[in-house]
């Protein structure tokens, strides 16, 4: 019987081809719209760094904007899950923020362009219809951090002192900025980073 779990390139469908090449000129996009910035990236840039013709590209996408449109909501999916996932299991609040960090920590070794266009780019992005859902998202994933360092005071894990929505916005722009200079090849890895900025937020810096 011939196994169905891996297939070569041979005997690979086309549409199963037909994906692989969507998620590779997926990739290549994504990269381009992290580093130049969408309004400086065109279709043309694409479909040249893909080695393509532009006419090739549209094959697969009908703008740059669908595009950029599928890297994002992949990202914000995911992130949703797993957020809704740690709130639903974690036994305490302290392990659900910490947990909603190292799943945060994980999503930039997965979703590196997506993390860096939502940050340079969700403001632009949102005026226009296609995008509307954005505020929304970043509204939601306020509220569940927030909830969680409310239910933390409330059991005194967490200070009374603490002005939680500067606190979100302090370990949010904490993680998020980390993409810019995470370096996947270098000494550190994501786990490691996650667990040191982890003690130094709940823990601190200064010695007792």
């Amino acid at each position: 019987m011939v196994s169905t779990k891996r297939l070569s390139a041979r005997t690979r469908s086309p549409r199963e081809n037909g994906s692989e090449r969507r998620a590779e000129l997926l990739a290549i996009a994504g990269e381009l719209f992290a580093t130049r910035g969408f309004l400086a990236t065109t279709v043309r840039d694409i479909a040249e760094a893909a080695g393509i013709l532009s006419g090739s590209l549209y094959h697969h996408f009908d703008s740059k904007e669908a595009m950029v449109d599928e890297i994002l909501r992949e990202f914000l999916d995911d992130q949703r899950q797993a957020n809704a996932k740690i709130i639903e299991e974690a036994p305490d609040p302290r392990t659900a923020l910490t947990e909603l960090i190292k799943r945060s920590y994980a999503a930039l070794r997965k979703h590196p362009a997506a993390i860096a266009i939502f940050q340079n780019e969700a403001n632009y992005l949102a005026q226009f219809e296609r995008f509307d859902y954005l505020p929304g998202v970043a509204d939601e994933f306020e509220k569940t951090w927030l909830r969680v360092l409310q239910e933390g005071q409330k059991t005194g894990v967490f200070r009374e002192d603490l002005n939680l929505k500067l606190t979100y916005r302090f370990i949010r722009d904490t993680v998020w900025t980390t993409v810019h200079w995470y370096n996947p090849n270098g000494k550190l890895s994501i786990k490691s980073i996650a667990d040191q900025y982890i003690n130094i937020l709940c823990d601190g810096i200064v010695t007792r």
